[in-house]
This record gives structure tokens, sequence and C-alpha cells, in this order.
């Protein structure tokens, strides 16, 4: 099958090269050129704008960044202009459900599938075809790209003919990783206050009561401190609780712990953490606490 696949950060650079591996021509773009350079010496071909990316492909991929990016490069750059009648989009992104909206129009005034297919898991777990994909369009456009998402992911999940089903379902997903970091931030502050380590405590809870993936991941993280380099950084954090809020706030749904999780992401921007993984939040439960590691 002829796939664009458009923005290869750490996640769409993996995600890319599972299709050049099943075989797929894939034509790749990036807005940093030298992130390209690997796909193709896996058999990518690279392309110099988006919209060469796209104008001969049957499915297009993109993972891109934020709104911003989104906007720009597909709305704004004409990547869907060039995009071939009839082709199907696959949008990772996560964005705001305003976009998300907009997108659906976006694509059915010029002819084209739409599918909104955020994923969970980290770069590494992309890379290895092992992402959890939440995925929505109409029935026609999911049945051509679903042999595409296996190679993708180890699930994929499907959320029904409104794309902006998965995105609201990654939003949702993205709060309650975020809110399962701070929780462990501020509990493992609590305990490092009163002489047992982060690493003792988290062990404890990430192989009895919160025997799951993200408590294993994340408090293996905040239990070594190693926060660079990313899987997920602050900015980006920060980003997707912001997009909580503000779909919550569009139908009146409280959400007060997205305002902490919001003020501790802030406080660590604001410290010039947001490079760094969004286990960090950590670093900032600490700092609150006034912990010091010569001290205890």
């Amino acid at each position: 099958m002829r796939i664009g696949f458009i923005g290869l950060g750490s996640m769409g650079a993996g995600m890319a090269g599972n299709l050049v591996k099943a075989g797929h021509e894939v034509t790749v773009w990036n807005r940093s050129p030298e992130a390209a350079a690997p796909l193709a010496e896996q058999g990518a071909t690279v392309a110099d704008t988006a919209a060469k990316a796209v104008a001969n492909v049957e499915v297009l991929h993109s993972m891109l960044a934020n709104d911003a990016a989104v906007r720009d490069v597909l709305l704004e750059g004409g990547a869907l202009d060039a995009l071939p009648k009839g082709a199907v989009h696959v949008n990772h992104a996560t964005i705001s459900i305003a976009l998300a909206r907009e997108l659906v129009a976006a694509h059915a005034d010029r002819g084209l599938g739409y599918v909104a297919a955020p994923v969970f898991g980290r770069p590494a777990v992309a890379a290895a075809g092992g992402l959890n994909i939440v995925a929505a369009g109409r029935p026609e456009a999911l049945a051509t790209v679903s042999p595409l998402l296996a190679l993708l992911g180890q699930k994929v999940w499907p959320m029904g003919d409104d794309p902006v089903r998965a995105n609201i379902v990654k939003i949702g997903g993205n709060f309650l990783i975020g809110a399962a970091i701070e929780s462990m931030a501020e509990a493992s502050a609590l305990t490092r206050a009163h002489g047992v380590s982060a690493k003792d405590f988290l062990e404890v809870m990430g192989g009895s009561l919160f025997a799951s993936p993200i408590y294993t991941i994340y408090g293996g993280l905040i239990a070594e401190e190693k926060y660079s380099p990313a899987g997920f950084k602050m900015s980006l954090g920060f980003k997707d609780i912001g997009l909580a809020r503000a779909a919550a706030e569009a139908e009146r749904v409280p959400m007060p712990f997205a305002s902490v999780m919001h003020d501790t992401l802030l406080e660590a921007l604001g410290a010039g953490d947001g490079d760094l993984d969004w286990a960090g939040m950590a670093r900032v439960a600490a700092a609150r606490a006034r912990l010091d590691d010569a001290k205890r």
C-alpha cells in the first residue's frame, strides 16, 4: 500500500518504521529533516514538503505534537488539500475536542476518509509495534486502515463512527496517567519525609496494590529519579492536561484534580524542566516538601 507518514518524533519514527518493515511503500516527512534519515536507511522515501509526502498515497498517517502543528501542517500548510480524493487520513495526535470536530468537517469537505487513532504507549513500545490504539471513524475508512493499525499496535480499541470519541478517550486516559504520577509523587514525598525511600515505597505499591504498567513504569522512573531522556515530556503533559480542562469546561464537568496537575506541571515548566519526562512531577512534590537528599 502507498502510505504517507508525517511527524517523525519519538513516537512517529518507530511507527513509520514498522510500516516500512512490513513492506509498504512509505513516504515520510518531518519538519526537522534529520529525523527522516533513519527511515530513509530502512527504505522509506523522504519528501521535502508535507504536500509532496501525501500527493500519491492511499493512506496518510500523521503523528504531530499538538493542535498548532496539526493546523499548520495539515490545514494551513495544504497537506490535506494535496491528499488524493478518496484517500484515508489516520490522525494519531492528541488534540483538542474543538480541533477534532473541525477536522471531521475538513475531511468530509475534501472527500477524504478520516480516522482518529490516538495511541497509548511510550517510544520503545511504538518501535516494537506494541501500542494500544483507540480508533474511531466511518466503517469504510476503518476497514481500509485496520491492517495498518494491526502493524502498529498490540490491540485496537474501536470507539464507533465519530472520530471525536477516540480523541476524548485519549484525553481522559492521559488525565488518568497524570493523576497516577501526581499521586505517586506526593505519596513518595510523604514517605521520604519519614525516612522511607521512594524506591522502597514504590516497589511495594507497584508489586501489590497497584501492580499495573503505569505504576510500574512511572514508579520505576520516580524511584530511580530517571527523567531524561523523556519518553513523554512535561511540556506535552501540560498540554494534555490543558486539553482535559478545556473539554471539561465545554461540558461543565468539574475536574478539580486537573487543576492540581496543571499547577504542578506549570511549576515544572517554570523551573526549566519542560523537556524532562513527566514522571518528574515527583521533583516538584519533593521541592514543595523541601526534601534535601543530603539530609534524608
